[in-house]
């Protein structure tokens, strides 16, 4: 009952709340993010860190450090965590902590059968996978040849199962069929996702429901944009959007007919929310768009911490994390290839 959380929620969620707090005050700040911007090498990178809470698993790594174990370690760090949470956590936080890793479920199995397609060792491929999204049978993915074999040999006893139900066919896998997969699975795990948020009720499904509806607006932007010039037809295009957010139903019939980037610029113009993420970019433009996304998406989850009381607060911190990790590897990057004057273009500030 939305509004009499506070009289509950702390008998089995206060605990765990403390603990997201907690966390959330060790993510890096502007300052941080300052310095290490100045650093010359990796290791110089590695002893900026050493000061944060990422020094015990940094802290026995030898030189010469590679940005592989940088981003390595600072993701066992976030792995650590959510393990430590979700051990904690009773019904029913610890199915909403299982549903922050489908997507990365879906993007390993993505990335397995992609590699598979092109002739990649599959345990070159599991090195890469992210850990938040292993599942035990995740290896044999590289036998499947196509979504029938992947859905009947493999994926049937994953939570993933449900989500294939609408991309059964019997269709060889090739990159363009493996890219429709995934934004099929990303839809379906999105939609369920909300659905469950909805049952929670509460401060938890207003504040997830924005986040959530974000997303899926994301990725109906992104999708459209990544499919112009294809022979993805707008029948397919409009399957491939999810069916809540602010864009839908008439900003999804609105995309699926843009033919270039300035159409869509057109059609997100017309929602309010959206101007101010077009606004930073110029016409004919969608390389920034991304970062533009992302600091919109950053300053969302911040704000879900002004609430007490709910969920959301564990899906903002995740999110958080996983945007320092991809800020440190792209600074990492940077100085690894000598490239320090483009330090600023993707490190997308937390606080």
């Amino acid at each position: 009952m939305y509004g009499f959380e506070a009289l509950t929620f702390n008998i089995h969620g206060g605990f765990l709340e403390a603990i997201v707090r907690g966390h959330r005050s060790g993510l890096l700040t502007a300052a941080d993010y300052n310095n290490l911007c100045q650093c010359e090498t990796l290791d110089d990178i590695k002893m900026h860190l050493s000061a944060t809470e990422y020094g015990p698993y940094l802290q026995n790594e030898p030189s010469p450090l590679h940005t592989t174990t940088i981003v390595e370690k600072c993701t066992l760090k976030l792995v650590d965590e959510y393990k430590h949470m979700l051990c904690q956590a009773t019904e029913p936080l610890s199915t909403f902590l299982e549903y922050i890793t489908y997507g990365h479920m879906i993007d390993n199995v993505v990335l397995i059968v992609t590699g598979t397609l092109h002739e990649r060792d599959v345990q070159e491929l599991l090195e890469k996978c992210h850990p938040l999204g292993m599942f035990d049978s995740i290896a044999t993915l590289a036998v499947a040849q196509n979504m029938r074999e992947l859905y009947r040999l493999v994926l049937v006893d994953t939570p993933l199962a449900p989500y294939f139900s609408e991309c059964i066919t019997s269709e060889d896998l090739d990159d363009m069929n493996i890219e429709i997969m995934r934004n099929t699975l990303y839809k379906a795990y999105l939609e369920d996702f909300y659905r469950f948020c909805q049952k929670l009720g509460g401060a938890t499904a207003e504040i997830m429901s924005d986040l959530l509806a974000f997303e899926a607006d994301k990725r109906a932007v992104n999708i459209t944009i990544n499919s112009i010039g294809t022979e993805l037809t707008r029948d397919d295009r409009r399957k491939l959007y999810s069916s809540f957010g602010l864009l839908y139903p008439y900003g999804h019939e609105e995309l699926a007919v843009c033919e270039d980037i300035d159409q869509v610029r057109a059609v997100m113009e017309k929602y309010p929310p959206y101007q101010s993420i077009f606004a930073k970019l110029s016409y004919g433009e969608s390389q920034m768009l991304d970062k533009a996304f992302y600091e919109e998406e950053v300053k969302r989850h911040c704000l879900a911490f002004e609430q007490q009381f709910h969920y959301a607060v564990f899906f903002a911190y995740m999110r958080l994390r996983e945007q320092e990790i991809r800020n440190l590897m792209w600074i990492s990057e940077c100085v690894a290839q000598n490239q320090k004057s483009r330090v600023h273009d993707s490190v997308v500030f937390i606080f």
